[in-house]
């Protein structure tokens, strides 16, 4: 499933399996893409919202064009 090869420590390995089983994940692979889709997705969010309170930020600094 996976394009590229990754290295994985044998005791997380070994723990991702068994939480893995006990979600009912099919697979391991299923498991490891849930969790990563999951927390990149929670990042874009993150980045989302800096990127708009940066953006509010600036406006708020910015001279009203109309007194």
């Amino acid at each position: 499933m996976f394009g590229n090869r990754v290295k994985l420590d044998k005791a997380l390995l070994a723990k991702i399996k068994r939480y893995a089983d006990l979600a009912g994940y099919s697979s391991v692979e299923e498991f490891i893409t849930h969790a990563l889709e999951k927390e990149v997705a929670e990042l874009e969010q993150s980045e989302s919202e800096q990127e708009l309170k940066k953006k509010l930020k600036g406006s708020a600094t910015s001279p009203d064009p109309c007194p």
